[in-house]
């Protein structure tokens, strides 16, 4: 039995820690999401390496055996500079353009991100090795942040947002959509009902696990089955009262709601 970290700027990554508590039940788990300083996508380089190296000195303290960065801004601004640091298996997040283009090699790819992850690096980085510039357009969807942090998952101004957003796209150029930051899980279901029925939800999930899988040495199918216990973590501080339990749990319901779309 191992213990995994899961990190995100706020309760996004709890679509990574969702899945992995589903193909894991073997291990242990802990959430810090740093409610603090959500969301990250609007602040600087500087800034967001400084939040992720706070949360690894917190995370260090409790003996975690890995750390998954469930946050594609976070990768972007410092996942290099964290595995300089420690030498545990810290494995970050990639937006799906790979799997996308593999799956649909002829059609293009819309992916969707946080301003900074648009803006950073990392994510030009990965279009050029692929090269695949003719192919993805970026779209920052970074309001989908605060609707979701606000767990205002459906209503009217989430719908027209996204209509605004996706307004000028001519879909059926389109393979698919990809989703490129762990906070927009959560809003599949009114994509779903705005978009064509052809296009298809992608998101970097299942290869950051794969990637955690292989460098932590962890048992998809354990020998001794047993209950994922997890502890939740707000900045550093333990989340125990009911009420903010509650919350989390209504986070996991919706992703439970969002899981197979």
């Amino acid at each position: 039995m191992k213990k995994v970290a899961f990190f995100d700027s706020g309760i996004g990554g709890l679509s990574v820690l969702h899945h992995a508590m589903k193909i894991l039940p073997g291990e242990d788990f802990i959430f810090f999401a740093d409610e603090d300083n959500v969301p990250y996508g609007t602040k600087t380089v500087e800034q967001v390496l400084v939040y992720v190296d706070d949360a690894f000195k917190f995370l260090m303290t409790q003996k975690v055996d890995a750390i998954v960065v469930a946050c594609n801004t976070a990768t972007s601004a410092a996942v290099r500079a964290m595995r300089e640091k420690y030498s545990l298996p810290i494995v970050g997040m990639e937006p799906a353009i790979k799997k996308a283009l593999d799956l649909y090699p002829t059609q293009k790819v819309l992916v969707t991100a946080t301003e900074a992850t648009i803006k950073g690096e990392k994510i030009h980085q990965l279009i050029n090795r692929l090269d695949a510039k003719k192919f993805v357009e970026l779209l920052p969807l970074q309001k989908l942040v605060e609707f979701a942090e606000r767990q205002e998952f459906v209503s009217t101004e989430v719908e027209n947002y996204l209509r605004e957003k996706f307004t000028g796209y001519n879909f059926e150029k389109f393979s698919s959509l990809v989703l490129g930051c762990t906070h927009f899980n959560y809003f599949k279901d009114t994509m779903k009902k705005i978009l064509p029925p052809h296009i298809k939800f992608l998101d970097g999930n299942e290869g950051t696990l794969n990637q955690l899988i292989r460098l932590a040495n962890l048992k998809t199918d354990p020998a001794t089955k047993k209950i994922s216990q997890v502890e939740y973590f707000y900045s550093g501080r333990k989340v125990t009262s009911a009420e903010e339990l509650s919350r989390l749990e209504k986070y996991l319901r919706r992703l439970d709601e969002m899981y197979l779309l």
